[in-house]
């Protein structure tokens, strides 16, 4: 993101999720951090910050990453599903640095997923 006060709110709700995950809390904070992405004008990260939170309202988890590893002979596969805090986290680790390219393509990977299992 780009505002520092963002990162900041991104590193904040790390810590809070490496905690434990407390849905309601979670979800405030992934708005906030929206309405931080709606003033950036990224609508990408507005978008995915609110598909999250509602996923997270309607389903009372996070049970989804785009992680990604590559095989011997080049192929990427999606790493397992972790915890929700762990895939939740490496959400906002992407969403943190989302001005690399390659971070932006996992975003919108997890944005497609979402909206599919949403609607």
């Amino acid at each position: 993101m780009q505002q520092e006060k963002s990162n900041e709110k991104i590193d904040k709700l790390i810590k809070q999720v490496e905690k434990g995950f407390d849905g309601d809390k979670i979800i405030k904070a992934l708005m906030d951090l929206r309405e931080d992405a709606l003033v950036d004008e990224d609508p990408l990260l507005a978008k995915v910050l609110r598909l999250a939170s509602e996923y997270i309202k309607e389903e009372g988890c996070f049970d989804h990453t785009v992680e990604k590893y590559e095989d011997d002979e080049g192929e990427e596969h999606l790493v397992e599903p972790g915890t929700d805090n762990e895939n939740l986290i490496y959400l906002l680790e992407l969403i943190k640095k989302a001005d690399n390219k390659f971070n932006r393509e996992e975003i919108k990977e997890m944005r497609t997923f979402l909206k599919l299992k949403l609607y």
